[in-house]
C-alpha cells in the first residue's frame, strides 16, 4: 500500500508539468479575429524582419513545434501555422527565438546543438537496452551480468533526461529575451493579453523540462519492476 501511494504521488509530481502546459496551450488557442494574423504568417514576418538569412518555414504535427538548427527550418505544428491564437503567435515567437539565437550565434544557443542530440542518443541506447533485456538474459544465463547490463540502460536514460534540464536556459532565452519583448514591443498584442503570452510561453519554455520528467518516471518504474 505504502508504495502505491508513492508511485501515485511521483506521477502527480511528473505528470502535472505536462498537463499543466497542455492546458495553459489549449486555453489560449481559441481564435481570435482581432489578431493581425496566424502563427505562420507572424513566423514569416518575423524572419523577414530579423533578416534570418535561409531560415525557411514549414508546418508540422501538431505538438512538435520546434526549430531545427541544422535545416535552419522553424517548424509549427499545424493548428499554431493556421491558427488565429495568442498560442499560436506566442508559440511562433518562441521558435523564432530560437532561430535568432542561432543567427546571431549566442553562446547560449550552443546548450542545444550540443546537449539535445546527446539526449537523443543517450535515451534511445537506454531504451534498446532495456528492450533487448529478455534476449540478453537467454544469452548470457548470467543474474550479476544481466542486473549490469540493465543498469547501464537506467543509467544511459538517467544521462538523457539530464540533458534536457541543462538547455532550459536557452529555452527561458527564447521565450523572455527573444519572443516576448519581439511581440510586445511590436505591440502584435494588447496590453491587456500580456499575461497570456507570458503563461504560453512559460509553458513552451518548459516543455523539455515536463519531457525529462516523464524520462525520470519511466527510469523509476523500471528500478520498482527490477527491485520486484
Amino acid at each position: 500500500m505504502p508504495y502505491i501511494i508513492i508511485t501515485l504521488f511521483v506521477a502527480a509530481l511528473v505528470y502535472l508539468p505536462s498537463l499543466r502546459i497542455s492546458m495553459v496551450m489549449r486555453k489560449h488557442s481559441k481564435h481570435r479575429e482581432d489578431l493581425p494574423g496566424t502563427g505562420g504568417e507572424l513566423a514569416a514576418h518575423l524572419i523577414k524582419r530579423f533578416e534570418l538569412k535561409d531560415v525557411s518555414l514549414e508546418e508540422t504535427d501538431d505538438r512538435k513545434d520546434h526549430y531545427d538548427p541544422i535545416s535552419r527550418t522553424v517548424r509549427l505544428g499545424k493548428s499554431n501555422f493556421n491558427g488565429k491564437s495568442l498560442t499560436a503567435i506566442a508559440v511562433a515567437a518562441h521558435e523564432v527565438g530560437h532561430a535568432i539565437q542561432f543567427d546571431r550565434q549566442e553562446a547560449i544557443s550552443r546548450l542545444r546543438s550540443r546537449y539535445l542530440p546527446t539526449a537523443f542518443l543517450l535515451k534511445k541506447a537506454g531504451i534498446l537496452m532495456l528492450t533487448a533485456t529478455p534476449f540478453v538474459a537467454i544469452i548470457v544465463r548470467a543474474p550479476a551480468a544481466i542486473m549490469l547490463f540493465v543498469g547501464i540502460g537506467l543509467f544511459l536514460q538517467l544521462l538523457g533526461a539530464m540533458a534536457y534540464l541543462i538547455i532550459l536556459p536557452e529555452e527561458w532565452d527564447a521565450s523572455f529575451k527573444k519572443a516576448m519583448p519581439i511581440l510586445t514591443e511590436g505591440e502584435y498584442i494588447n496590453e491587456a493579453d500580456f499575461p497570456a503570452v507570458q503563461s504560453v510561453l512559460k509553458a513552451a519554455a518548459y516543455t523539455y523540462f515536463a519531457a525529462a520528467l516523464a524520462d525520470l518516471l519511466h527510469i523509476g518504474r523500471w528500478i520498482m519492476i527490477l527491485r520486484r
